[in-house]
């Protein structure tokens, strides 16, 4: 059975849209598609609140009920059948992201279990047939075939077959 490693974060879950909420919260402003187009949130943001968001991220408890990409569960689900499926997540960056992640995984992906989790620093170490993820820094030294999964930050970055959402991997993969 082949294998496949999933990223988290801008991947299955949407941690911007909350930062962005949270951003909207604290100083009534909100940052549109189009503004986000090819950038990072952090690449937007008044010089004088670059560290927000990072704030944001370190912030226990940010990670658990973040908002799941349409149809991930379903895809995921399917994905489980045929392939040895992990869900991998660079979560040391945000230490206290360890626990939500945990019990995000938990809640919205009980098929699958805690041996298809993990959890670390450098994905490099991952080993799998497949890798979906956001993040090229990710495929560096990756030695399977690397799937970019679409998003407002990678727009622009060519090289590499995409995943354009959990409809398109389904194609794909399944």
């Amino acid at each position: 059975m082949l294998s496949i490693a999933i990223d988290m974060d801008e991947t299955i879950a949407d941690p911007i849209k909350k930062a962005r909420e949270w951003y909207y919260r604290d100083y009534g402003k909100t940052f549109t598609t189009e503004e986000l187009h090819g950038k990072t949130l952090t690449d937007i943001l008044p010089p004088e609140h670059k560290d927000k968001i990072k704030e944001y991220l370190h912030t226990p408890g940010f990670f658990r009920d973040l908002e799941i990409f349409p149809h991930a569960q379903e895809v995921i689900a399917a994905l489980n059948k045929k392939y040895k499926v992990y869900i991998v997540s660079a979560a040391m960056e945000f230490p206290t992201s360890l626990r939500d992640k945990y019990d995000w995984l938990q809640e919205f992906f009980p098929f699958l279990n805690w041996r298809q989790y993990c959890f670390c620093g450098d994905k490099s170490i991952v080993n799998a047939d497949f890798m979906i993820d956001d993040l090229v820094r990710n495929f560096e030294n990756f030695k399977g075939k690397p799937l970019l999964y679409t998003g407002h930050h990678n727009i622009h970055i060519e090289g590499y077959e995409r995943i354009l959402n959990w409809e398109d991997a389904a194609v794909k993969l399944l």
